[in-house]
Parts: structure tokens; sequence; C-alpha cells
């Protein structure tokens, strides 16, 4: 394995790592968004606060991970993709800051009115802003992003691939969202809550396996290269996504709610994976492979090291802020 591979291979974990936790967060807008404005409605706004709450600017550090990654051991391809996809980088940057605030602002808010406005403003956001990271994802998987940068600044990310990029972003969110929040429901003891919320993330999964699985044919036509990997050396994580998926709404059925949380993981993370194996060994498809866009092999060697500390020194922190999360309904 190459300097180059090894780093690409780091930088993608952060994409996984983002997609799952991140993931999560940005779901749960969709059930803030629709839980409606009645005493139920409380309960699961509620709910949402008191899980994201702790988390939610945490997650954030995989964006920034990756980000740094890409623009220091890929600096052209980094260049190529800002120049040519800086609107839907731009929006979902917006909807990230958008949401931060509102979430934020809705607390302390002086009226109802303006809660409300907050609340829709959060949530908005959370749906939008993995949209826009998707389609960013599908035009780069697509081969519309090229190696000189400035491509076509509408179609670039306006085509089939990078909308089924998007919207398979915004179902597995909302799915990974549901399961999580109707185990925390489940622990804090609020049957009702937990009730309602499986049954409508029964209903999201069905969907997101829809949407996973109808998406790839768009793709095979619009995006032949991520195509043939998907078929070729993605298939075998293609399918423990179906498994795990299946799994998910079993265990979800028969209210097996905390354990439904572990095949659901890997249910999302064997997608995004298998869309990131799909595209090897191409940075930019079908214009800059990883070894191609790499840099000089003392940033490369550079990378890998503070990856290692980081793993040391950060992930304990993250472990055992996520272990604290999970205490809170504990009776």
């Amino acid at each position: 394995m190459t300097l180059a591979t090894a780093v690409a291979m780091a930088m993608f974990l952060g994409v996984v790592l983002y997609a799952l936790f991140a993931g999560a967060d940005f779901g749960s807008g969709f059930y803030d968004l629709t839980a409606g404005f009645d005493e139920r409605g409380s309960e699961l706004r509620t709910l949402i606060d008191t899980s994201i709450g702790p988390v939610w600017e945490a997650n954030h550090v995989w964006l920034i991970y990756v980000l740094v990654m890409w623009w220091t051991g890929f600096p052209s391809t980094f260049a190529a993709a800002t120049t040519t996809l800086f609107i839907p980088l731009g929006l979902a940057l917006t909807g990230i800051v958008l949401r931060g605030a509102t979430f934020a602002f809705r607390k302390y808010s002086e009226t109802f009115a303006q809660a409300r406005l907050f609340g829709v403003i959060f949530a908005s956001s959370s749906v939008i802003t993995p949209f826009f990271l998707g389609a960013t994802a599908g035009a780069i998987a697509s081969g519309r992003v090229p190696a000189e940068g400035y491509g076509d600044r509408i179609a670039s990310w306006m085509n089939p691939t990078s909308l089924v990029g998007g919207c398979l972003a915004v179902v597995t969110c909302i799915f990974l969202a549901g399961v999580f929040l109707t185990a925390d429901a489940d622990r804090a003891g609020d049957a009702g809550l937990a009730e309602r919320l499986r049954t409508r993330t029964l209903a999201v999964g069905i969907v997101t396996g829809i949407v996973v699985f109808a998406g790839l044919y768009p793709v095979s036509h619009d995006a032949p290269t991520l195509s043939h990997g998907l078929r070729t050396a993605a298939a075998p994580l293609l399918v423990l996504a179906a498994v795990s998926g299946v799994a998910t709404l079993v265990l979800l059925y028969r209210r097996r709610f905390s354990l439904a949380r572990i095949p659901a993981v890997a249910a999302v993370g064997s997608v995004v994976t298998g869309w990131g194996v799909g595209q090897y060994p191409w940075l930019l498809v079908d214009e800059v492979t990883i070894e191609e866009g790499a840099g000089a092999d003392a940033t490369l060697l550079g990378l890998l090291i503070v990856v290692a500390l980081a793993a040391v020194v950060v992930l304990p922190a993250l472990v055992y802020l996520l272990r604290l999360t999970q205490q809170w309904t504990r009776t």
C-alpha cells in the first residue's frame, strides 16, 4: 500500500464516521420538522434536544478532519472540487451554520413564535444540509469535476447521480436518526413515544431501501465508472447493506430497539463505504486518481502521524462523551 492510498483510506474513514455520527443528528431534524405543535410534538422535541444536545457540535470534527486531510494531502483535487462545486458546498455550509445557530436560539427564545421560527429553520437546515453534501459527492463520483477545476457551476451537481446522492444522504440520515431516537425513547421509559417513532422509522426504512437500490438504475446510465465499481468490488458491501437493513427492520418490528442500532449503523456504513469502494482508485472520477492527485511524500507521512496521534488523543475523549450521553435516561 502506498502512502497516498493510506492517506486516502484515512480520509475516507472520516467520511464514513461523519455520515454515521453527524448523519444521525441531521436526520433528527426531519422528526423535529414533522413533530407537530401539540403536546406529543413537544415530547419528541424534548427527546431530540436531549439526545443530540451534548454531541451535535462534536460530530463536526469529522467534517473538519476530512477537509483538512483532503486540502493538505490532495491539494489539486481539493481546489478543483471547491472551484467547481462552490454552490452546493456553500449551501451545505450555510445549512450547518443556520442549524447550529437556531438550535441554540430556540432554547432561549422569549416567545413561542420565536421558538417556532427557530425550530423550523433548525429542522429544515438539518434536512437540506445532507442533501447538498450528497449532491457534491455525486458530482465527484459521476466525473463532472474537471482536473483543472472551474467546471460547470450548475450541471456539475444538478444531474441524476448528484440527485441520487443527495436523496440517499437525506433518507439514510433520517433512517439512522429514527433508530437511535426510538432506542432513546424506549430507554427513557416513554413507551408511547417509542411506539410512534417505531412506526415512522419502519416506514422510513422501507423508503430508504427503495432509494438505495432504485438509485442504482440512474447511476448506471449517468456514472458508468462508479456503476461498474458498485457491481464488482463494492457488490459485497451492497449485499451487507441490504441484509443489515432488513435485520434493522425486523428488530424494530420486534421492539428490540437498542439492538437495532447495530445493524442500522452497519447498513448505512456499508452504503457509504460501498460508494467509496466503487469509486476507487479515483479521487475525481475519470479525471484524477489517488496517486496522481497526492501531495509530497513528506506531507502524506506527516498526515499519517497526525492521524495516529489523533487516534490516541481525540478518539478516547469522543468515546467517553458518547458514553456519557447514553446515561441520561438511566433510572
